[in-house]
């Protein structure tokens, strides 16, 4: 989310158009406001909250530039404060009406569980892909052994759309765009950027849909400078 990506991008003066939760949300880092958001549609709404209720994850929504949670989010706050620290607990996740506010657009959510729970959700929510996409994955987190999560968005956005977006922005290509990842929903971003680089510890399917690979990792650090340098931006 925003709230979790603002530090990084004054820290790295980054201003202009900021792409957060896959490319749902693009927020104007200079002054803060929304520029863009795809929010999930009323059907894809229905559907998603029906699954909540049939397979009792605990669940996170995000809405403006906080997330929602109910009681049973609160053992895993110190994971989703790596997304956004603007948290908000209320009653029932799955009232919508008692908190999401008028005008306010439900651009994601996270729900979090045993893997017969995020599973039975995936598996209900593909009937509704009109409407939904959704990304499951395992926690490798330490004190998370055996939890699975699950991301939940609409419909025709991702990173990749995202690419497109800020190019537009910017009057140039999605060619001219220098891309760094290291995950699987990095993967529309990396093969849409003209020039795309995988992380040294990404996954196979990461690196495969990347054009190159940097020697630097999560451990070692420098990716960005790696990239900027090879694509010869510096």
């Amino acid at each position: 989310m925003y709230s979790g990506t603002r530090e990084i991008a004054e820290a790295m003066r980054i201003l202009g158009p900021v792409a957060c939760i896959d490319g749902s949300h693009i927020v104007d880092s200079r002054t803060n406001l929304e520029l863009h958001s795809t929010a999930i549609s009323e059907p894809g709404n229905v559907a998603l909250f029906d699954a909540l209720k049939r397979f009792s994850p605990a669940a996170f929504a995000f809405c403006g530039d906080r997330l929602f949670h109910d009681e049973r989010g609160l053992q895993y706050l110190d994971y989703l404060s790596t997304w956004s620290e603007k948290t908000q607990q209320v009653t029932q996740l799955s009232d919508l009406s008692a908190w999401q506010e008028p005008g306010a657009s439900l651009a994601a959510l996270v729900a979090l569980g045993t893997p017969a729970q995020i599973r039975g959700a995936e598996l209900f929510l593909k009937a509704h892909d009109a409407h939904l996409q959704c990304v499951t994955f395992e926690l490798g987190r330490p004190g998370f052994s055996g939890t699975w999560g699950l991301v939940v968005r609409s419909a025709g956005v991702d990173k990749g759309t995202a690419i497109d977006w800020i190019a537009a922005h910017h009057g140039v290509t999605a060619a001219e765009v220098v891309a760094v990842g290291d995950w699987v929903n990095d993967i529309p971003m990396l093969r849409r950027a003209g020039h795309s680089y995988a992380m040294a510890q990404a996954p196979k399917a990461v690196k495969a849909a990347a054009k190159h690979v940097l020697k630097a990792s999560s451990a070692s650090g420098g990716g960005l400078a790696e990239a900027a340098q090879r694509s010869g931006l510096l």
